[in-house]
């Protein structure tokens, strides 16, 4: 998608789905903007995509040691625990969820302990601040609810902005109701939500990149994805490896 000046690459496709009896799907939004000579990277998955993300960026000629800039929406470990791929990135997380995601108790939220502790002494840390440039022409907004220090990233692009909500927004069911299905604190995460819708609102071609949907614009004052959603699993049910069952996650 070609934005003005910026390339802006869909690489992961989030995913709004949690699993029954498994824990949650972790199938984060992972995004790469190109821009003014810099290569970023919007969250960086989990250790599920490793792999899948190498093969990506080679598809598109790259490499992670490519990526100059990494913005972290959020600690938990589908959004944040991959920033070890980046050993050349300027790292950017919020200052006040780093300092949140170093004090939780370990073992029991999905914060990747060691990582942050690790992250916090790392030489190319950045920790951001309300409303500062982090990258040219992106902003970082407070937007907390989902964890305390939650940022939201804006790309202020000329007749477009491109809205990164991460989780603080997490899909389109979040947005149009306005509840959260993970916060802390719900009427926080409610008016983090209407702040959002406020900067969606600003212009009638803005887009939204939640952390677990499709993008999407307003129509008519409601949200439309843009294009077409892709998920679905395989699985061994047979008595060989050749033999798979596909399980189409879309509607």
């Amino acid at each position: 998608m070609k934005i003005n000046d910026y390339d802006l690459d869909i690489v992961v496709q989030g995913f709004p789905g949690k699993s029954v009896c498994h824990g949650g799907l972790g199938w984060s939004s992972v995004v790469l903007l190109r821009a003014h000579g810099r290569i970023a990277l919007v969250d960086t998955g989990g250790f599920s995509m490793r792999t899948m993300l190498i093969k990506r960026f080679a598809e598109r000629g790259l490499k992670p040691a490519d990526i100059t800039d990494l913005l972290l929406t959020h600690s938990h470990h589908d959004h944040s625990v991959n920033w070890t791929m980046f050993p050349k990135a300027r790292i950017v997380i919020g200052a006040d969820e780093l300092a949140w995601s170093l004090k939780v108790p370990w073992g029991e939220t999905p914060v990747p302990e060691l990582y942050m502790r690790e992250l916090n002494t790392w030489p190319t840390l950045h920790t951001a601040a309300e409303g500062e440039e982090v990258f040219p022409g992106i902003t970082a907004h407070l937007a907390p609810g989902h964890t305390p220090g939650c940022l939201v990233f804006v790309l202020h692009a000329g007749e477009h902005d491109v809205i990164f909500s991460g989780d603080a927004a997490k899909n389109r069911a979040e947005l149009v109701s306005g509840t959260t299905d993970m916060t802390y604190d719900a009427a926080v995460s409610r008016a983090s939500i209407d702040a959002i819708w406020a900067l969606w609102r600003k212009r009638p071609s803005n887009i939204v990149v939640p952390g677990h949907d499709v993008p999407m614009v307003l129509e008519d004052g409601k949200p439309k994805y843009i294009g077409k959603r892709e998920a679905a699993i395989t699985a061994w049910y047979g008595d060989d490896m050749e033999t798979t069952t596909l399980f189409k996650l879309t509607v």
